[in-house]
C-alpha cells in the first residue's frame, strides 16, 4: 500500500509583514496559520507530517508540540532547499505534499482531490490552480497547445504580456517522493542561490512524465499571506465564511459584515449575533441567546436563552436564562447560574453568582461566592484588595445588600441578612440580621 506524507514549509520569517512574530503564528480568525494548514492536512488524511522550521522556531515548535515531526532550515535556500531538510523523514513515504503555511484557507478535501488525482494519473506532480482577479505574488501557470500544464513561472513574467495572467499556482504539490527529492539533489541553484520547487514542474515534462492538476473554482482557497494587508484581505473571507456556515447551522445574523467570529467557536440555534459582536477563542453561545450589541465575548460558555447586551464577557460560564447588561463587563473566573441578572455597568470579577440573584447598576464584585436569589443593590462594591493583597466575600442566599454598600474582605454576609444603603460593613453578618450605618452596626434581627 502506497504511503503519504505531508511536509509543511514553515521557515519563512515574514519580513514583508515588518513583524518580530513569524509568519506562520500570524492568526487568521483566532487561530495561527500553520494551525489552519496542519487541520486542514490532517483531515485530509496525511498523518505523517513534517513541519520545516528556522533555526529561531520555538513559538512554533511549543505550538504544535509532539503532533508534527521538526527539521530545521537553517539557511533560506528556496521551497526545493526547504523540502531536502525532510529527506531523512521521508524514507519509505511513496507520495509527499507540499504545502506552506501562507495559504490558510485551502481545504481539506481539495487535499484530498489532489491525492487522488495524483494517484489515478500515476503523476509525478501535482498541483492546484486557480483563475484570480489579482495574480500579484502568484506564479504563473503555462501551458502547452493541449491545456496542459507546462511550466510555472514567476510573475515578472507579465512585463512581455500585454494583460496580466491570471491562471496562477497556488503552490501546493503533491510529489513523487523518489524522483522529486533526486531531482532537487541534482538541480543547480539559481543565481540567488536558491533552489524553487517549481522547478520541478519542466523537469516532469522533461522525463516524459505526468503533471496533474486540480483547478479550484473558488479561488479564494489560493489567496496567500505575505504583507499586512493579504492577511486582513484572508481573515475577511474567512470571516464570511464563519458567518455563512452558522447562519446555515440556524443561527441569526442580520448583519455579518460587523459580526467577529473566531474559528473555534459553536453557536446554537436561534441564537441572534447583533451588529459590532465579538464570538472569540473557543467560546460557545447556547441556543436561543441575544448576543450584542457591541458585545465581546471570549473563551466563555453562555448558556442557552441568555442575553448579553454591550457588554464583555471573558473566560466564565453562564448557565441558562443569564441576563447582561448593557455597558457591563464580567471577567474572568467568574461562574454564574441560571436567571442571574447583572444590570448596567457592573463589573464581576473571580465570582460564583447564586441562581435567580440579581446585581444591579454600578456595582463591582470581586472574589465573591454569592447565594441564590441574593439582590445586590446599585452602586455596591466588595473591597476586596486592600493593597497587599485580595480577600474573598460570602453573601448567603436571599441576603439583600442595600444600595451604595461597602462590604470590606474578607467578609461573610449571612442567609436571609439585610445591610442598609450606603452602609460599610467590616465583620461579618449572621443569619437574618440587619446591619446600618458607617461602620455597619447591628440593628435588628428579622
Amino acid at each position: 500500500m502506497d504511503s503519504q506524507a505531508a511536509v509543511i514549509l514553515a521557515a519563512g520569517q515574514g519580513s514583508r509583514m515588518k513583524s518580530r512574530l513569524p509568519k506562520a503564528l500570524h492568526r487568521v480568525c483566532g487561530k495561527e496559520m500553520v494551525s489552519l494548514v496542519l487541520d486542514a492536512v490532517k483531515s485530509a488524511g496525511f498523518e505523517k507530517v513534517i513541519v520545516v522550521t528556522s533555526s529561531t522556531s520555538n513559538e512554533l515548535r511549543s505550538l504544535l508540540g509532539s503532533s508534527v515531526n521538526f527539521v530545521e532550515q537553517s539557511e533560506q535556500l528556496g521551497t526545493g532547499h526547504a523540502l531536502l531538510q525532510a529527506k531523512s523523514s521521508l524514507d519509505g513515504v511513496d507520495q509527499v505534499l507540499v504545502i506552506g503555511t501562507d495559504t490558510p484557507l485551502v481545504k481539506s478535501e481539495s487535499l484530498s482531490k489532489l491525492l487522488a488525482c495524483h494517484k489515478d494519473t500515476s503523476a509525478l506532480v501535482s498541483m492546484l490552480t486557480s483563475y484570480v482577479k489579482d495574480p500579484s505574488d502568484f506564479g504563473r501557470v503555462i501551458r502547452d497547445k493541449d491545456g496542459l500544464v507546462k511550466e510555472i513561472v514567476e510573475h515578472q513574467y507579465d512585463e512581455l504580456e500585454s494583460k496580466p495572467m491570471t491562471d496562477v499556482n497556488a503552490g501546493v504539490y503533491i510529489f513523487d517522493t523518489s524522483w522529486a527529492l533526486l531531482k532537487l539533489q541534482n538541480l543547480s541553484p539559481r543565481p540567488n542561490g536558491e533552489i524553487f520547487l517549481t522547478d520541478l514542474i519542466s523537469l516532469a515534462k522533461s522525463d516524459g512524465g505526468i503533471v496533474s492538476e486540480i483547478n479550484l473554482s473558488d479561488a479564494t482557497e489560493v489567496l496567500g499571506v505575505n504583507t499586512r494587508k493579504q492577511l486582513s484581505v484572508v481573515e475577511n473571507v474567512f470571516r464570511r465564511k464563519l458567518c455563512q456556515f452558522w447562519m446555515d447551522e440556524g443561527v441569526n445574523i442580520p448583519d455579518p459584515s460587523t459580526v467577529y467570529l473566531d474559528s473555534g467557536v459553536k453557536l446554537g440555534r436561534d441564537t441572534t449575533l447583533m451588529p459590532n459582536t465579538h464570538v472569540l477563542g473557543l467560546s460557545i453561545i447556547g441556543e436561543g441567546c441575544l448576543i450584542g450589541p457591541n458585545t465581546i465575548v471570549d473563551r466563555s460558555n453562555i448558556g442557552d436563552h441568555s442575553n448579553v447586551l454591550a457588554s464583555m464577557v471573558t473566560d466564565s460560564t453562564f448557565d441558562q436564562e443569564v441576563k447582561i447588561g448593557p455597558q457591563s463587563n464580567i471577567r474572568p473566573g467568574c461562574y454564574l447560574e441560571s436567571k442571574v441578572e447583572i444590570g448596567s455597568f457592573a463589573e464581576i470579577k473571580n465570582s460564583r453568582i447564586g441562581k435567580g440573584s440579581k446585581i444591579h447598576h454600578f456595582s463591582y464584585i470581586g472574589d465573591s461566592i454569592v447565594g441564590k436569589e441574593v439582590n445586590i443593590g446599585a452602586g455596591s462594591v466588595t473591597c476586596n484588595y486592600d493593597g497587599d493583597q485580595k480577600s474573598s466575600t460570602i453573601i448567603g442566599d436571599r441576603a439583600f445588600i442595600g444600595s451604595g454598600s461597602m462590604l470590606v474582605a474578607p467578609v461573610s454576609i449571612g442567609i436571609d441578612s439585610k445591610t442598609g444603603a450606603g452602609s460599610v460593613v467590616t465583620s461579618d453578618v449572621d443569619d437574618g440580621q440587619l446591619v446600618l450605618g458607617v461602620p455597619a452596626k447591628l440593628r435588628k434581627k428579622n
